[in-house]
This record gives structure tokens, sequence and C-alpha cells, in this order.
């Protein structure tokens, strides 16, 4: 059974580029903002990683994340940062939470596939103990 990821952007030709490459070896749920992926958590969904851009309207990447990783239930899920801003390191610094891995738009996708195996690594290692 393929694991499951949650794709969280607002831009419909990352979530389709996303899809396209990570689908052969995962599940994949994308979602346009974090309103509908929190709504679809909250709907029992679990998902093994989360993979959600910075910049979104409504309710955005950072938001997203603080409120997966202050959850009880949620808060193990490993987080993979995706963005296009400038000042990605530095925003990821000041966040009061941790994330597995941070990428720049545009992204190598063997990079992400790679950072994707390592956080999930690492998951299912905490998840068995």
């Amino acid at each position: 059974m393929k694991k499951t990821l949650l794709i969280v952007d607002d831009d419909l030709s990352i979530l389709k580029l996303l899809n396209f490459i990570l689908s052969k070896d995962y599940e994949i749920v994308v979602k346009n903002n974090g309103i509908e992926a929190f709504s679809w958590l909250e709907d029992g969904n679990l998902p093994k990683l989360i993979i959600s851009d910075l910049q979104m309207p409504y309710f955005d990447g950072q938001s997203f994340i603080k409120n997966v990783k202050i959850s009880g239930f949620y808060r193990n899920i490993p987080v993979i940062m995706l963005s296009a801003a400038h000042d990605l390191e530095e925003q990821v610094a000041n966040m009061p939470f941790k994330v597995e891995a941070y990428i720049h738009k545009p992204f190598n996708p063997t990079t992400l596939k790679t950072a994707i195996n390592q956080a999930l690594q690492v998951y299912d290692a905490s998840d068995s103990n």
C-alpha cells in the first residue's frame, strides 16, 4: 500500500507537477490552501508527510503548519516547505516550529524525492518505537 502525501499549494501547475513526479510511489492528496488541507485532516485523514507552499491565500503555509504542529494528533507528521520566497531560509529559521526540510521553487525533483525519503525514514523509525 502506498504512503499518502498531502500537498498544499495554490499553484495548479506545481500541484500537477508534484502529482506527476510523486504519484508512481505515493498516494497524492492535493489541496489548494491551508483551510482545505486542515479541513481534510480534521475529517480523520492522516498523511505520512505534508508538502506545503509557504505563500498561499486565506491560510498561508506558515499558519497551516503552525496549526498542524501545535495539535496533539498531527504534530509528528513530517513537513517539507516548498516555496519561491526569496527569504525562505530566514522565514524557516524564525518559525516557532520545526520542518524537516525546505526547498526553493523551482526545485529539482531528485532533491525533493531525497528529502521525502529522509523525512519518511525518520518518521517511520520514530513511529515504530
